[in-house]
């Protein structure tokens, strides 16, 4: 229900259109959509099981593994379900506090796996640059702590963004939000009155996240570099780099799509709303299927633990 102010009113629920422009298309989306979320819970799960199952992966680099895979399932789950709700059933409406909380989820989980991300960095900083102490470094408190700080940071970071809305964005133009999930500026840019320091936050917080933390990471892989040009024959230097590869293809993984529909959202202007909102939903689910993918293929012990609970499955039919 809506209560008139001029041109503005009071809602209590929100209406998400889903792919703007594509409605009658939503049904055959949903089959794409719905293939890559349930591959996004597999592939996740099963990483969860087998680093709990095989004790030699009870490291550093393994646990962070896992808090990536927690945050992908927590990432897909918070927007995958609404959206094939709207395709299959037409369920539009979202509650305000509803719509805020999927935004908190969204914006913060993106901000800790990211945080996660350069604690990645840092365990593969020492391991290669100050092999000796690794373990003395990365111990297993030290892993949950920087897991916390990760999490606390986002939490901190994200949770003004929807009590400014709260509290200083009552009213709204209307209550047809053009995406499919509640994206904060998707919000914002409905509301009456004077937005700017909602935009200046957000933008705020996209810098000191992905901007910063990029640099951060980057940093530490150049000191990586120049350690691994150190070692005295090219088979050691491949092998030490190798070390790093799934990390290094999981960031890209994460940063780029995030990127790509950043720079189509803000300077994209010629570009269809459909294509904002598929980019956008596809940065959401690209991370939690290849992540998993990734250091299956990447990782021995992985692939090697994998292979026995499908080879121990199939003795037991």
């Amino acid at each position: 229900m809506f209560t008139s102010n001029n041109a503005c009113s009071v809602p209590s629920s929100f209406r998400l259109t889903g792919i703007p422009g594509l409605e009658s298309l939503h049904i055959w989306l949903s089959i794409p959509f719905g293939s890559m979320y349930l591959v996004a819970v597999m592939g996740n799960v099963t990483i969860l099981v087998v680093v709990k199952m095989e004790r030699s992966l009870h490291q550093p680099m393994y646990f962070f593994l896992c808090m990536l895979a927690v945050i992908d399932l927590v990432l897909s789950t918070t927007t995958m379900p609404k959206l094939l709700a709207i395709f299959w059933f037409g369920a539009r409406n979202i509650g305000v506090d509803a719509c805020l909380a999927q935004m908190f989820f969204i914006h913060c989980f993106a901000t800790v796996e990211s945080g996660i991300f350069l604690a990645m960095a840092f365990d593969r900083y020492v391991a290669i640059c100050d092999p000796l102490h690794h373990t003395l470094v990365l111990t297993h408190a030290v892993v949950g702590r920087l897991g916390l700080a990760a999490l606390l940071r986002g939490v901190l970071y994200i949770g003004p963004l929807p009590l400014m809305i709260r509290l200083r964005l009552p009213l709204y133009q209307t209550k047809t939000i053009a995406h499919s999930y509640c994206e904060h500026m998707a919000v914002v840019t409905l509301a009456c009155g004077d937005t700017r320091i909602n935009d200046l936050y957000g933008m705020g917080i996209g810098f000191l996240v992905l901007i910063l933390d990029s640099l951060a990471i980057a940093a530490s892989y150049v000191m990586i570099f120049r350690a691994v040009m150190g070692l005295s024959t090219p088979e050691a230097r491949l092998k030490t780099l190798g070390t790093c590869g799934s990390h290094i293809c999981a960031i890209l993984i994460f940063y780029i799509p995030i990127a790509v529909s950043s720079l189509t959202h803000r300077f994209g202007h010629g570009v269809p709303p459909h294509i904002h909102i598929l980019l956008a939903n596809l940065y959401l689910l690209i991370p939690p299927i290849l992540n998993p993918v990734v250091y299956a293929v990447r990782t021995r012990q992985i692939r090697e633990r994998l292979l026995y609970i499908f080879k121990a499955g199939a003795q037991h039919r």
